[in-house]
């Protein structure tokens, strides 16, 4: 294994967004709702405002999730922290514009138009800054995914894998992994900041599964859609070799297969060593029902042999 200290951290219930099927994607209220249910990781996507301050969220604009409109890259940190996060979002749906209001049970909470849920506050419902998530998640690792505002801009990749490793060099923490489809990116931010895990992007991450080429140094984990243009991709078979050149395997889903109990029951069994997911009540009712080793909680590790009798 290398000395992988990832490959002892399974198997990890990964809350996508912190759970977007259940929660507003990647704001405070679905991290900690998500951790609150037992999740052991949560998984992020960041964007740099115009004035260079690193914010959680998924797209490059805020039209998709939000009350407002424009790409976070023209718009300055107290402009974006106004938005309402919840706006959009139809649980079991993640967000769906246009459907009508009532249709929207968290839209107003973050403008104190609505009371929030107990336990939470208005700003919870706000798009975060990266700064805050790391400052509240001390003993949570993290999973961070640097964005661009489109694929073909590879400076605004750049210019985010620099404000992230800024931020994180003073953090001192080791675990949190980032990634980013863009493998210049996890390139430029390995340099400024060796010292944190690292998952490869898109091109290395090919590489690796068409003909098993290392990718980057820092690497710790592989982490791969269900499956690919059709193509499975975490098999066990996969898993297998992954494992035994030294990488751990976390599994998103984000449309490639079905997000139920039979899915993600394959996948553990499949020896993955976590799953990012945007259902987290259910997979935590999975794990618990398994009775699922889990770091620092012991249980049932369903890839080792059982015992000679």
């Amino acid at each position: 294994a290398g000395g992988n200290p990832w490959l002892e951290r399974r198997f990890l219930h990964m809350a996508h967004a912190g759970g977007e099927n259940e929660a507003p994607a990647n704001t405070m209220y679905a991290f900690k709702r998500a951790v609150a249910l037992g999740a052991d990781m949560i998984e992020l996507d960041v964007h740099a405002t115009v004035d260079d301050r690193l914010v959680v969220i998924h797209n490059s604009s805020v039209d998709q999730t939000t009350n407002g409109t424009g790409l976070i890259r023209d718009m300055t940190l107290d402009q974006v922290r106004a938005l309402d996060a919840a706006y959009n979002f139809v649980p079991g749906r993640s967000a769906v514009p246009g459907l009508p209001p009532e249709s929207y049970p968290l839209r107003g909470v973050r403008t104190h138009d609505k009371r929030p849920p107990r336990g939470y506050q208005a700003k919870d419902f706000a798009i975060p800054t990266l700064r805050e998530v790391v400052k509240t998640f001390r003993r949570v690792p993290i999973n961070i995914e640097i964005k661009g505002t489109s694929d073909a801009d590879v400076e605004s990749f750049q210019r985010n894998a620099v404000l992230l490793a800024e931020l994180l060099n003073k953090t001192r923490r080791t675990d949190i992994i980032v990634t980013s489809f863009n493998d210049a990116a996890v390139a430029t931010f390995h340099r400024l900041a060796p010292q944190i895990p690292l998952a490869p992007g898109m091109n290395e991450l090919t590489a690796y599964f068409l003909s098993g080429t290392r990718p980057i140094d820092g690497t710790v984990a592989l982490q791969v859609p269900v499956t690919f243009s059709g193509i499975p991709v975490a098999t066990r078979e996969f898993i297998a070799r992954a494992h035994a050149d030294g990488y751990a395997v976390h599994v998103w889903f984000s449309g490639t297969a079905p997000e139920d109990e039979p899915t993600y029951n394959r996948l553990i069994d499949a020896c993955a060593d976590g799953l990012m997911v945007a259902r987290p009540s259910l997979l935590e009712d999975i794990l618990d029902r398994r009775n699922i080793a889990r770091p620092g909680i012991p249980g049932i590790d369903p890839c080792q042999p059982s015992p000679t009798p």
